[in-house]
């Protein structure tokens, strides 16, 4: 997934051996990899992609899982998460082949357009499959298979006995339990900058899992504009809005990594009114003037365990 993983136990079971922890890792990230990656050309996911069949294509019930979720998210926000974006990410100079030397023209967008939408994927589960309505569809699912993996893993550890843990893979996180000092896990909000990180806030998890979504350090400027790596699927250009990072919680991660990314393509008021109005628990920080300041919804208070530091 093009990422790093930390996985943090503590009081693991007598019977479970380190080797035994360190196997079950390998092998969940070994299946996701096999699963979901967009690096290696055999991957589910990858052979999918280089099919222009509108059949259907059969897949793990894995990938099921992670696209149902992503599009039940879809669904909700008018696509402002979309799988199929990837075109217009790389576009605009955000995929493989780098930042453009011109920025693309309208027709261009417009056209690349035509090759997007999540209402052109569908899914079925028995046999579990995939179907594209269109033979160059694609599928990018960066946004939320790192969760899915952190469910995973963390299943499958609790599976083994571990009750204390915390399991992070690309900032996707989800623990259980009590920490080394038996104290709650604590997980940092990073401040929004392109320097070194720094706590913007603390949450506090058991059996939850947090995410952030962030328009920091991935960008690049052209005429005094600053053009982000998030593109808003229903303009096919990058988001305009001054959010500079969301957090969600959430009981999974991949349901906290599909709302983050919502939730920044939404934007600070749009993105707040509807985590409000499904109650869901999330963070947006803005900029104000050269220091920061934080919107949050009733729902997120209860996770808090040190509050927003604006400055």
């Amino acid at each position: 997934m093009g990422t790093t993983y930390s996985v943090k136990i503590a009081n693991p079971p007598a019977n479970v051996a380190a080797a035994q922890l360190q196997a079950t890792i390998d092998a969940v990230l070994a299946r996701i990899d096999r699963e979901m990656s967009g690096y290696r050309p055999d991957s589910e996911l990858s052979r999918f992609n280089a099919s222009t069949s509108t059949d259907w294509f059969e897949v793990s019930a894995d990938v099921i899982a992670v696209v149902d979720e992503a599009l039940a998210v879809a669904a909700v926000t008018d696509g402002a998460l979309d799988i199929t974006v990837a075109p217009l990410v790389d576009l605009w100079g955000f995929g493989p082949s780098g930042e453009p030397a011109e920025l693309p023209a309208d027709e261009l967008v417009e056209r690349t357009r035509t090759r997007t939408g999540y209402r052109k994927i569908a899914t079925r589960k028995q046999p579990a499959a995939l179907r594209k309505e269109i033979p160059d569809l694609t599928l990018d699912l960066n946004a939320v298979a790192p969760g899915f993996a952190s469910d995973l893993l963390f299943e499958q550890l609790v599976a083994l006995g571990v009750n204390d843990l915390m399991v992070d893979i690309g900032g996707e996180i989800r623990a259980r339990g009590r920490n080394a000092r038996g104290e709650a896990w604590r997980i940092a909000v990073e401040r929004p900058v392109d320097a070194e990180p720094e706590p913007f806030a603390i949450v506090q998890l058991d059996n939850m899992a947090v995410t952030t979504s962030g328009e920091y350090r991935h960008y690049y400027v052209r005429n005094g504009q600053r053009y982000s790596h998030t593109i808003d699927p229903r303009t096919g250009r990058p988001v305009r809005h001054v959010l500079a990072s969301v957090v969600v919680v959430s009981t999974t991660a991949l349901r906290a990594d599909a709302w983050t990314t919502a939730l920044n393509v939404l934007g600070e008021d749009a993105g707040y009114e509807l985590a409000v109005q499904r109650n869901i628990p999330a963070l947006f920080i803005l900029p104000d003037g050269d220091k920061w300041r934080s919107r949050m919804t009733p729902a997120f208070q209860t996770y808090l365990a040190v509050a927003p530091q604006p400055d």
